[in-house]
């Protein structure tokens, strides 16, 4: 009697890839790689050897090697900047992902339960509606409310505010204004999120929760934001992303003023690619702020794994 050793499990030829699996790759795959590759790889490549430049925009590049990161290293310009898209992930990130999901778990445990469906998805509409307004159209609308003589400082002089502020034309008032504006465009994309991930949380938690005798906001902390965690994190990395790259609603609401109270690195780019014709330097900061998110996405998503025991 002849024995046949098993053969180990790791051993097992894989199978090769069947014609409909390589048709799917390649009407799938391929068509996606030929976009990223000739609208954003080619374009960044682009942009990386400029950076290594002196360029006009007109006439043929002059190789500086790493003046213009240098020049950089000692910009205070760029270093208001950046420190102005710290206080937009904040407004952008921070401040909408908390709302966000204080506000989803209030329409889907309150409102959807007492109100009905579709009172809650009318709300989550509204909340949602400043992410499909288009941010031209949006931030024209928040200048001429917060212009000086705007809707804001109307109702302010009816309570007796004699000199209300220019919000906008003031450097004291202008970033406060702006990320006012921020986290109210931003606030809806959060919520969307978290009431989907709310749906896929087991009743029971809460019910169980509820028999011991767990109050709404106790069973909210404790169950409700344990369970949307990869939410949280999808919604804090996109928008802190959002956050480094923001650049239509400053430029449609301040144009980086007054002065540089309102400025960020990626207006700061574009000023100097268009404003001052220093290309070279211009796409330095596009490079480095490209290389901050790359970073801030790979932290982001390596505890995300982390948490999730991956």
């Amino acid at each position: 009697m002849t024995i046949t050793a098993a053969r180990p499990q790791s051993a097992r030829r894989v199978p090769s890839l069947t014609r409909a699996a390589r048709q799917g790759y390649v009407r799938y795959l391929i068509p996606g790689g030929a976009g990223f590759l000739a609208l954003i790889l080619v374009p960044f490549g682009m942009n990386v050897a400029i950076s290594f430049t002196s360029w006009s925009g007109i006439g043929s590049p002059h190789f500086v090697g790493l003046k213009n990161y240098r020049r950089l290293v000692h910009d205070d310009l760029f270093w208001s900047a950046f420190e102005h898209s710290i206080w937009f992930i904040i407004a952008m990130a921070v401040v909408p992902t908390a709302l966000g999901l204080f506000l989803a778990a209030v329409l889907f445990d309150y409102v959807a339960p007492r109100f009905g469906r579709r009172t809650a998805s009318f709300l989550r509409g509204g909340f949602y509606l400043p992410q499909v307004l288009p941010i031209t159209v949006a931030g024209i609308a928040w200048s001429w409310i917060l212009n000086p003589y705007g809707a804001v400082n109307s109702v302010l002089k009816d309570f007796g505010v004699s000199d209300p502020p220019n919000w906008l034309g003031d450097s004291n008032w202008a970033l406060p204004s702006v990320m006012l504006v921020l986290v109210w465009m931003q606030i809806g994309y959060g919520l969307v999120i978290f009431m989907a991930g709310m749906a896929r949380i087991d009743p029971q938690l809460h019910e169980a929760a509820e028999l011991d005798g767990a109050a709404w906001f106790t069973r909210f902390r404790n169950v409700t934001v344990p369970q949307t965690r990869p939410e949280i994190f999808v919604v804090l990395l996109t928008t802190t992303i959002a956050a480094l790259k923001v650049f239509a609603p400053v430029f449609v609401l301040t144009r980086g003023g007054p002065g540089d109270a309102t400025n960020v690195p990626s207006f700061y780019s574009y000023t100097n690619f268009f404003g001052s014709l220093q290309v070279g330097y211009g796409s330095a900061v596009a490079t480095v702020l490209t290389l901050i998110v790359i970073v801030l996405a790979v932290i982001f998503v390596r505890v995300q794994s982390r948490s999730e025991g991956v």
